[in-house]
């Protein structure tokens, strides 16, 4: 009964873990760039006196899923998407904490009354910083990242900036709590000259409403199981006692 008690409720926090997790990912079917979670869990031995016996889940850090979402054409200067795997880079730091790096597949770049090229008002990472553009007539973002310009009155488009494209194995990276992919290990990745972009394109979020529908009925009936188990360890409980107290 011990046995049974760990493994149910250790069973059952797993499953609430993964309808958060599911519910997350339902949540931002519609929102350009999102990467799904995907959430894991692995099983512990407990130690006990004589042998071991207990088992129970250990839920693990949610991991990224490199599945692409669907690409569509905007021919907006400003919108890019990443063709392929790969990540955007954007300046973020925690509250009161040292500015560091993120990265984003969300491409909708905006600029700001200083010039500052931004994405959801975070300012996006070039080979010499945040990008910082000139008064310009047209803008251009080519397929290795370079963010071209066409300066009032010339006619040549002329190189600014060239964005940070990096792309990690996803088991490096995992998501902090503003929703954006950070490294585990903390550090700043490395530039991937390899990645390309789709200038004049969005990117959607990679979820499957259906997938995701289908796994919220798969974890609520794990849910389900997992109560049943626990009633049936405190029903053979409560005969024990019983047993015990006529003899």
């Amino acid at each position: 009964m011990d046995s049974l008690i760990y493994t149910t409720m250790s069973g059952a926090e797993r499953a609430l873990h993964a309808q958060q997790v599911h519910a997350n990912n339902l949540a931002n079917v519609e929102t350009g760039g999102f990467r799904a979670d995907l959430e894991q869990a692995s099983s512990q031995l407990v130690p006990g006196y004589g042998y071991d016996a207990r088992y129970l889940s250990q839920l693990q850090a949610s991991t990224v899923s490199a599945r692409s979402g669907p690409v569509r054409e905007t021919g907006r200067d400003l919108d890019a998407a990443i063709a392929g795997q790969g990540y955007f880079t954007v300046q973020w730091s925690s509250d009161g904490g040292q500015a560091g790096e993120a990265y984003t597949r969300a491409g909708h770049f905006d600029v700001d009354a200083d010039g500052a090229l931004t994405v959801n008002g975070r300012p996006v990472i070039g080979e010499g910083g945040p990008i910082v553009l000139p008064p310009y007539e047209r803008l251009e973002i080519a397929q290795d990242g370079s963010v071209l310009v066409q300066a009032p009155g010339e006619t040549d488009m002329q190189p600014v900036d060239r964005l940070k494209l990096v792309n990690p194995d996803p088991a490096q990276v995992a998501k902090n709590a503003a929703g954006l992919v950070v490294a585990r290990d903390g550090a700043a990745l490395p530039e991937d000259d390899t990645v390309a972009v789709h200038g004049g394109h969005l990117e959607g979020s990679n979820v499957s409403a259906i997938e995701e529908m289908v796994a919220v009925m798969d974890i609520s009936r794990d849910f389900e199981i997992q109560m049943k188990l626990l009633r049936a360890a405190d029903s053979m409980a409560d005969t024990g006692n019983t047993r015990l107290l006529r003899e």
